[in-house]
């Protein structure tokens, strides 16, 4: 990377970015960012010294190798409409963390015929654990790819896809994906207090747990099935608590949860595309 990276919004995820491309060599004057909350803005000067903070979109995009698209899905067909003449000047590489719309939407707003690298990041990112599945339009060389990955890669893993439609899958399994961790471990969490556990330790007991077993996982050259099999003793404590969730049908509900998040997925990339009518 030689040239700027623009970052349109100034949201935690670019923070978060931006932070890990610092922390991991880059120059922070090939930094730009553009936020319209002036409080935001000093907060951003603060995180990153040495980086250009503006309220102006296009002031920002102007010249950058790649522009970041880091607003809300609501408010991107505006932002790109807004920055048309100065993309289509520019031609820099599109990047794209806006959930739930389409490349060839965001290419119309932005005046069409543009490389455009579509990411789908998690929550994880805010703490560099995180995980993005990332599209690349026909456009988009194999250098494009390269950059789009290694930006993204200062916040954690990244998974290359084929075809576009693969990013409503990773939103329903890995952008959505942490909520179901969440909440599992609120549901550990509140059973240890209820069978007496202090509060602090019952916490500590399910992130520890949550945290030792996907580091397990992650190390492991088998199978889930087969990592639960050696936890899961016949007659014993974890075989238990499994058949009560096998009764209920677990896998066949988490399935359908996890449908009906792919679903809607889908559903709000359609919603965006009713605002850029062909």
């Amino acid at each position: 990377m030689t040239q700027a990276i623009a970052f349109v919004g100034g949201g935690n995820m670019t923070r978060a970015i931006a932070g890990g491309l610092v922390d991991g060599g880059l120059d922070a004057r090939r930094l730009r960012v553009s936020e319209p909350q002036a409080d935001a803005r000093s907060a951003l000067a603060d995180l990153l010294p040495g980086a250009t903070i503006s309220s102006d979109n296009a002031q920002i995009v102007a010249g950058a190798e790649c522009v970041v698209l880091a607003v809300k899905p609501q408010i991107l067909p505006a932002v790109c409409r807004g920055l048309a003449d100065t993309v289509q000047a520019g031609r820099p590489l599109i990047v794209s963390i806006a959930a739930g719309v389409r490349s060839a939407d965001i290419d119309a707003w932005l005046g069409g015929g543009l490389a455009i690298v579509r990411v789908m990041p998690n929550q994880p990112a805010l703490v560099r654990k995180g995980v993005a599945g990332l599209y690349a339009n026909e456009r988009a060389s194999n250098a494009d790819r390269d950059l789009a990955g290694s930006i993204m890669a200062a916040v954690g893993d990244v998974i290359l896809l084929d075809a576009e439609g693969d990013i409503d899958a990773v939103t329903a399994v890995s952008g959505s994906g942490p909520a179901y961790f969440f909440l599992l471990i609120d549901m550990l969490t509140r059973a240890a207090v209820d069978f007496g556990l202090p509060a602090d330790a019952a916490r500590k007991l399910a992130i520890g747990t949550a945290r030792g077993s996907a580091a397990l996982a992650a190390a492991s050259d088998v199978d889930m099935a087969t990592l639960v099999s050696r936890v899961r003793s016949p007659g014993g404590t974890t075989a238990a608590a499994l058949d009560e969730l096998d009764a209920a049908d677990v896998r066949a509900i988490f399935a359908a949860a996890l449908t009906a998040a792919r679903d809607r997925a889908r559903d709000l990339a359609d919603q965006a595309h009713q605002d850029n009518p062909e």
